[in-house]
């Protein structure tokens, strides 16, 4: 919801933030996601999936709220800015946790089927960031902004009560074999770097669209904040849809062939971006983006969980600490690099290409079935 908000963040009738300063807001979100992706694994084996879950949605209830609740700050920037890295904080908390553990869950509880079952999971996580930037277009043409996060947070706490009553129990807790024992940096197998490699740099890219597309079209190609939304939110429809398209075709083509093609698509819709003149141009740019981002970041995590299922929790949880990690780059990087080279967007999102050639490189990798026992001699 808070890339979704930008507008309201760095529009004089809103926060009034620059770009620095917006970007900013987002470091609480990746530091506390990383902590709580890393760590969930291990909280997991200590006390059980279900309480990380809980948690999660917690932190998540509590990011809402205090989202919601800087509409009382307006006028005074200082400390609206300091409750927002109070809500990104905790939304960083909940969505690690949360996002682990659901990963796990769909995993655990459809062993023969476990690439779709995280396709569709993921599939239904991106419906509701498709909605976002819809709702608050609703909401800020309403002219109350802040009734969207507040009614999320309800929505939350009702999802709370009603997972509280559930055992949410499952076989062996996904990886019971080394649960009992700590998994270190050095005990990881030796492919795990390149799936996280692979993450990272996907969550440089996907970052680069979700986050800063509303201010590219508004700021570079004279689209109203309203009609930039819409381009957002094709992104986040087609990412959707995308992994719904992908989880059915791969009943027939394979997935590790299509999660290549993902990261080639993304080089060339980077370039398409960057030549956007127009709302229209902008709404089907955008949604081809979403397309190619679609099921990547699913796909990596089944791929792992599928190549060392005895790891499969402890997999969720550190590739989602690197996809944050690349989401922070993007985030928090991208506003202090215009400001010290006058980097336009479109130039940005141009030489994103260069990264996603980066990524097709990482995946052709990943892809490859390890012809050695070298790939997994670390393993515990």
């Amino acid at each position: 919801m808070f890339p979704a908000a930008g507008a309201i963040f760095t529009s004089a009738q809103g926060f009034g933030f620059d770009s620095t300063r917006y970007g900013a807001m987002f470091l609480p979100q990746v530091v506390f996601a990383v902590l709580a992706s890393g760590l969930a694994p291990r909280l997991a084996r200590r006390w059980s999936l279900r309480r990380v879950l809980l948690g999660g949605i917690a932190g998540d209830i509590v990011s809402m709220a205090l989202l919601a609740a800087s509409q009382l700050l307006l006028g005074v920037p200082d400390m609206a800015f300091g409750c927002l890295l109070l809500a990104t904080g905790a939304l960083g908390l909940g969505f690690g946790a949360t996002v682990m553990a659901l990963n796990s869950y769909a995993e655990a509880f459809f062993p023969g089927n476990a690439d779709r079952a995280v396709l569709a999971l993921n599939a239904l996580l991106g419906l509701g960031t498709a909605l976002a930037p819809v709702l608050v277009a609703v909401a800020v043409l309403m002219g109350a902004w802040w009734i969207l996060p507040l009614a999320v947070a309800c929505i939350l706490a009702v999802i709370l009560a009603v997972a509280l009553m559930q055992p949410l129990r499952v076989s062996g807790e996904s990886g019971a074999d080394t649960a009992r024992r700590k998994i270190g940096w050095r005990e990881l197998p030796h492919r795990f770097w390149l799936y996280a490699a692979a993450v990272f740099v996907y969550g440089i890219l996907e970052t680069i669209n979700g986050n800063w597309a509303i201010l590219y079209l508004s700021g570079e190609r004279g689209v109203s904040a309203a009609n930039a939304s819409y381009a957002l939110t094709a992104f986040w429809t087609m990412v959707t849809l995308g992994r719904v398209i992908i989880a059915v075709i791969s009943r027939w083509l394979s997935a590790r062939w299509i999660y290549f093609a993902l990261a080639i698509l993304l080089i060339l819709v980077f370039q398409l971006v960057s030549r956007v003149a127009g709302e229209a141009e902008g709404i089907l740019a955008f949604a081809m983006a979403g397309l190619a981002c679609s099921a990547f970041l699913p796909l990596s995590i089944s791929f792992g969980g599928n190549e060392f299922p005895q790891l499969a929790t402890v997999m969720a949880g550190e590739l989602i600490a690197f996809y944050q990690l690349g989401y922070g780059v993007a985030a928090f990087g991208v506003g202090p690099l215009r400001g010290v080279t006058g980097m336009a967007f479109s130039t940005l999102f141009g030489s994103a290409s260069i990264v996603a050639a980066v990524l097709a490189v990482v995946t052709f990798f990943v892809i490859r079935r390890p012809s050695s026992r070298f790939f997994t001699s670390n393993l515990p």
